[in-house]
Protein backbone atom coordinates (compact mmCIF):
# COMPACT_ATOMS: atom_id res chain seq x y z
CA UNK A 1 0.00 0.00 0.00
CA UNK A 2 0.86 3.42 -0.85
CA UNK A 3 -0.06 6.54 1.15
CA UNK A 4 0.26 10.08 0.60
CA UNK A 5 -0.31 12.60 3.49
CA UNK A 6 -0.09 16.32 4.10
CA UNK A 7 -1.06 18.79 6.45
CA UNK A 8 -0.72 22.71 6.25
CA UNK A 9 -1.24 24.55 9.31
CA UNK A 10 -1.48 28.69 9.32
CA UNK A 11 -0.90 30.10 13.38
CA UNK A 12 -1.37 33.59 14.48
CA UNK A 13 1.57 34.74 17.05
CA UNK A 14 0.49 37.49 18.98
CA UNK A 15 2.94 37.11 21.72
CA UNK A 16 5.97 35.22 21.32
CA UNK A 17 5.25 31.41 21.45
CA UNK A 18 6.66 28.27 22.60
CA UNK A 19 4.70 25.79 19.50
CA UNK A 20 4.62 21.76 19.76
CA UNK A 21 3.46 20.37 16.60
CA UNK A 22 2.69 16.48 16.06
CA UNK A 23 1.90 16.06 12.65
CA UNK A 24 4.53 14.08 10.96
CA UNK A 25 4.20 10.06 11.11
CA UNK A 26 5.53 8.40 13.67
CA UNK A 27 8.68 6.21 13.02
CA UNK A 28 7.71 3.27 11.05
CA UNK A 29 9.43 0.05 9.09
CA UNK A 30 7.76 1.18 5.92
CA UNK A 31 9.34 3.20 3.63
CA UNK A 32 9.14 7.24 4.29
CA UNK A 33 10.07 10.01 1.85
CA UNK A 34 8.88 13.24 3.70
CA UNK A 35 8.93 16.83 4.29
CA UNK A 36 8.60 19.60 6.73
CA UNK A 37 8.81 23.46 6.28
CA UNK A 38 8.25 25.76 8.71
CA UNK A 39 7.73 29.91 7.46
CA UNK A 40 7.40 33.33 9.59
CA UNK A 41 6.09 35.72 7.97
CA UNK A 42 7.99 33.82 4.71
CA UNK A 43 10.94 33.44 6.20
CA UNK A 44 12.02 29.86 7.04
CA UNK A 45 12.67 28.93 10.61
CA UNK A 46 14.08 25.79 11.84
CA UNK A 47 12.33 23.61 14.03
CA UNK A 48 13.66 21.52 16.76
CA UNK A 49 12.85 17.66 16.43
CA UNK A 50 12.18 15.23 19.43
CA UNK A 51 11.37 12.12 20.05
CA UNK A 52 7.88 11.22 21.73
CA UNK A 53 6.31 7.99 22.91
CA UNK A 54 5.81 4.68 20.86
CA UNK A 55 7.69 6.63 17.56
CA UNK A 56 5.91 9.54 17.61
CA UNK A 57 7.78 12.64 16.50
CA UNK A 58 7.29 16.31 17.82
CA UNK A 59 8.20 19.55 16.19
CA UNK A 60 9.03 22.60 18.11
CA UNK A 61 8.74 26.15 17.18
CA UNK A 62 9.64 29.27 19.26
CA UNK A 63 8.52 32.15 17.48
CA UNK A 64 8.02 35.75 17.26
CA UNK A 65 4.54 37.56 16.47
CA UNK A 66 3.99 36.63 12.88
CA UNK A 67 1.93 34.72 10.80
CA UNK A 68 3.48 31.26 10.96
CA UNK A 69 2.96 28.47 7.87
CA UNK A 70 3.94 24.91 9.08
CA UNK A 71 3.64 22.25 5.87
CA UNK A 72 4.37 18.71 6.08
CA UNK A 73 3.78 15.82 3.35
CA UNK A 74 4.82 12.26 3.67
CA UNK A 75 4.65 9.75 0.87
CA UNK A 76 4.44 5.96 2.96
CA UNK A 77 5.29 2.67 1.06
CA UNK A 78 4.55 -0.70 3.04
CA UNK A 79 2.83 -1.12 6.25
CA UNK A 80 4.76 -0.79 9.71
CA UNK A 81 5.73 -3.82 11.60
CA UNK A 82 2.84 -4.71 14.57
CA UNK A 83 4.21 -2.51 18.23
CA UNK A 84 5.07 -4.54 21.23
CA UNK A 85 4.32 -3.65 24.61
CA UNK A 86 5.92 -3.92 28.23
CA UNK A 87 4.07 -4.31 31.22
CA UNK A 88 4.41 -1.05 32.69
CA UNK A 89 2.46 0.16 29.53
CA UNK A 90 -0.10 -1.90 29.99
CA UNK A 91 -0.48 -0.86 33.50
CA UNK A 92 -0.56 3.33 32.55
CA UNK A 93 -3.63 2.62 29.42
CA UNK A 94 -5.21 0.86 32.30
CA UNK A 95 -5.53 4.00 34.56
CA UNK A 96 -8.03 6.97 34.02
CA UNK A 97 -6.81 10.07 32.23
CA UNK A 98 -8.28 13.40 31.83
CA UNK A 99 -10.29 13.25 29.26
CA UNK A 100 -10.64 9.22 29.41
CA UNK A 101 -12.65 9.12 33.04
CA UNK A 102 -12.84 5.02 33.33
CA UNK A 103 -13.57 5.19 37.08
CA UNK A 104 -16.76 7.51 36.56
CA UNK A 105 -17.84 4.97 33.75
CA UNK A 106 -17.10 1.75 35.54
CA UNK A 107 -20.47 1.22 36.31
CA UNK A 108 -21.84 1.71 32.87
CA UNK A 109 -19.35 -0.64 31.70
CA UNK A 110 -20.12 -3.24 33.98
CA UNK A 111 -24.07 -2.91 32.88
CA UNK A 112 -23.03 -3.03 29.21
CA UNK A 113 -20.51 -5.39 28.78
CA UNK A 114 -20.22 -7.66 31.77
CA UNK A 115 -21.51 -10.29 29.61
CA UNK A 116 -19.97 -9.39 26.16
CA UNK A 117 -17.38 -12.09 26.50
CA UNK A 118 -13.59 -12.50 26.31
CA UNK A 119 -11.21 -9.06 25.48
CA UNK A 120 -12.07 -9.28 21.39
CA UNK A 121 -15.59 -9.62 22.14
CA UNK A 122 -15.57 -6.77 24.15
CA UNK A 123 -13.42 -4.42 22.12
CA UNK A 124 -15.87 -4.69 19.37
CA UNK A 125 -18.77 -4.27 21.65
CA UNK A 126 -17.54 -1.57 23.17
CA UNK A 127 -16.66 0.22 19.36
CA UNK A 128 -20.49 -0.86 17.75
CA UNK A 129 -21.89 0.66 21.39
CA UNK A 130 -20.04 3.77 21.06
CA UNK A 131 -20.72 4.47 17.61
CA UNK A 132 -24.80 3.34 17.39
CA UNK A 133 -25.40 5.80 20.64
CA UNK A 134 -23.23 8.98 19.50
CA UNK A 135 -23.68 11.26 16.87
CA UNK A 136 -21.22 12.61 14.85
CA UNK A 137 -21.87 16.19 14.73
CA UNK A 138 -18.89 18.81 13.88
CA UNK A 139 -18.36 21.59 16.05
CA UNK A 140 -20.85 19.71 19.16
CA UNK A 141 -18.00 19.19 21.43
CA UNK A 142 -15.38 21.66 23.74
CA UNK A 143 -12.13 20.86 23.20
CA UNK A 144 -12.13 20.38 27.48
CA UNK A 145 -14.83 17.43 26.99
CA UNK A 146 -13.83 14.30 28.39
CA UNK A 147 -15.74 10.63 28.09
CA UNK A 148 -18.79 11.57 30.80
CA UNK A 149 -19.60 14.36 29.40
CA UNK A 150 -19.83 12.54 25.77
CA UNK A 151 -21.49 10.32 26.72
CA UNK A 152 -24.35 12.82 28.32
CA UNK A 153 -24.22 14.78 25.22
CA UNK A 154 -25.06 11.72 23.36
CA UNK A 155 -22.56 13.65 20.23
CA UNK A 156 -19.56 14.74 19.46
CA UNK A 157 -16.51 13.94 16.88
CA UNK A 158 -14.23 11.61 16.50
CA UNK A 159 -11.82 12.24 19.21
CA UNK A 160 -14.96 12.26 21.57
CA UNK A 161 -15.94 8.62 20.24
CA UNK A 162 -12.56 7.48 20.81
CA UNK A 163 -12.47 8.96 24.68
CA UNK A 164 -15.85 7.17 25.20
CA UNK A 165 -14.32 3.84 23.71
CA UNK A 166 -10.99 4.50 25.53
CA UNK A 167 -12.54 4.80 29.10
CA UNK A 168 -15.33 2.00 28.58
CA UNK A 169 -12.01 -0.44 27.79
CA UNK A 170 -10.13 0.92 30.82
CA UNK A 171 -13.28 -0.06 32.88
CA UNK A 172 -13.27 -3.39 31.93
CA UNK A 173 -9.90 -4.32 32.19
CA UNK A 174 -8.43 -3.94 29.00
CA UNK A 175 -5.32 -1.71 28.10
CA UNK A 176 -6.39 1.02 25.76
CA UNK A 177 -5.05 4.54 24.12
CA UNK A 178 -5.66 7.04 21.61
CA UNK A 179 -4.12 7.72 18.41
CA UNK A 180 -4.26 10.52 16.54
CA UNK A 181 -3.71 9.17 12.47
CA UNK A 182 -4.08 11.04 9.19
CA UNK A 183 -6.83 8.60 7.33
CA UNK A 184 -7.21 8.21 3.63
CA UNK A 185 -10.36 7.71 2.78
CA UNK A 186 -12.00 10.45 5.33
CA UNK A 187 -14.54 12.67 4.81
CA UNK A 188 -14.40 15.70 5.51
CA UNK A 189 -10.65 15.31 5.47
CA UNK A 190 -9.27 16.31 9.26
CA UNK A 191 -6.64 14.63 11.24
CA UNK A 192 -8.62 11.45 12.97
CA UNK A 193 -8.71 10.01 16.08
CA UNK A 194 -8.77 6.19 16.79
CA UNK A 195 -8.19 3.61 19.68
CA UNK A 196 -5.83 0.55 20.12
CA UNK A 197 -6.40 -1.81 22.80
CA UNK A 198 -3.96 -4.41 23.73
CA UNK A 199 -6.54 -7.73 22.90
CA UNK A 200 -4.84 -11.18 22.26
CA UNK A 201 -0.96 -9.88 22.52
CA UNK A 202 -1.63 -7.45 19.87
CA UNK A 203 -2.44 -3.69 19.63
CA UNK A 204 -5.82 -3.82 17.76
CA UNK A 205 -7.52 -0.60 16.43
CA UNK A 206 -10.97 0.16 16.69
CA UNK A 207 -12.80 3.40 14.88
CA UNK A 208 -16.05 3.83 16.59
CA UNK A 209 -16.89 6.28 13.81
CA UNK A 210 -16.56 4.08 11.42
CA UNK A 211 -15.45 6.99 8.55
CA UNK A 212 -12.53 5.20 6.84
CA UNK A 213 -11.11 1.79 6.75
CA UNK A 214 -8.19 0.84 9.50
CA UNK A 215 -6.01 -0.62 7.54
CA UNK A 216 -5.22 2.58 5.45
CA UNK A 217 -4.63 4.80 8.68
CA UNK A 218 -1.30 6.24 9.21
CA UNK A 219 -0.18 6.27 13.24
CA UNK A 220 0.87 10.54 14.32
CA UNK A 221 1.10 10.38 17.98
CA UNK A 222 -0.01 7.94 20.81
CA UNK A 223 -1.12 8.48 24.07
CA UNK A 224 -3.41 8.35 27.40
CA UNK A 225 -5.91 10.75 25.17
CA UNK A 226 -6.14 13.58 23.63
CA UNK A 227 -3.89 15.82 25.74
CA UNK A 228 -1.03 13.74 24.58
CA UNK A 229 -1.76 13.90 20.85
CA UNK A 230 -2.94 17.29 19.54
CA UNK A 231 -1.55 18.36 16.68
CA UNK A 232 -0.79 21.59 17.54
CA UNK A 233 0.18 22.61 22.04
CA UNK A 234 0.36 26.00 22.43
CA UNK A 235 3.43 25.82 25.88
CA UNK A 236 3.66 29.71 26.53
CA UNK A 237 2.84 32.86 24.61
CA UNK A 238 -0.17 33.21 22.45
CA UNK A 239 -0.90 31.76 18.99
CA UNK A 240 -4.33 31.17 17.42
CA UNK A 241 -5.39 28.56 14.59
CA UNK A 242 -5.83 30.69 11.54
CA UNK A 243 -6.23 27.81 8.51
CA UNK A 244 -6.00 24.19 8.71
CA UNK A 245 -5.74 21.62 5.60
CA UNK A 246 -5.06 17.91 5.38
CA UNK A 247 -4.68 15.45 2.94
CA UNK A 248 -4.64 11.51 2.82
CA UNK A 249 -4.97 9.38 -0.06
CA UNK A 250 -4.53 5.59 -0.17
CA UNK A 251 -3.57 4.12 -3.44
CA UNK A 252 -6.05 1.25 -2.76
CA UNK A 253 -9.13 2.00 0.34
CA UNK A 254 -9.82 -1.75 1.34
CA UNK A 255 -13.13 -2.52 3.16
CA UNK A 256 -13.03 -2.79 6.54
CA UNK A 257 -14.77 -5.82 8.12
CA UNK A 258 -16.03 -4.19 11.69
CA UNK A 259 -16.10 -7.72 12.97
CA UNK A 260 -12.26 -7.97 12.27
CA UNK A 261 -9.56 -7.28 14.58
CA UNK A 262 -7.23 -5.18 12.65
CA UNK A 263 -3.49 -3.56 13.45
CA UNK A 264 -2.59 -0.34 12.74
CA UNK A 265 0.30 -0.78 9.59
Amino acid sequence: MKRDVSSRIVVRVTETADLVFAIAVATTSAEVEESFRATLDGVAVAPTEMPDAHGGRLHRLRVDPGELVVEYAAQVTGRDAPRDADETELVVYQRPSRYAESDELAATASAEFAGSGGDAATLLAVSSWVGTRLAYVSGSSLPTDGATRTLLARRGVCRDFAHLCVALLRARGLPARLVSVYAPGLEPMDFHAVVEAWVEGAWRVIDATTLAPRSSLLRIATGRDAADTAFLTVLSGRADLVDLRVGAVADQLPDDDLDELVSLG
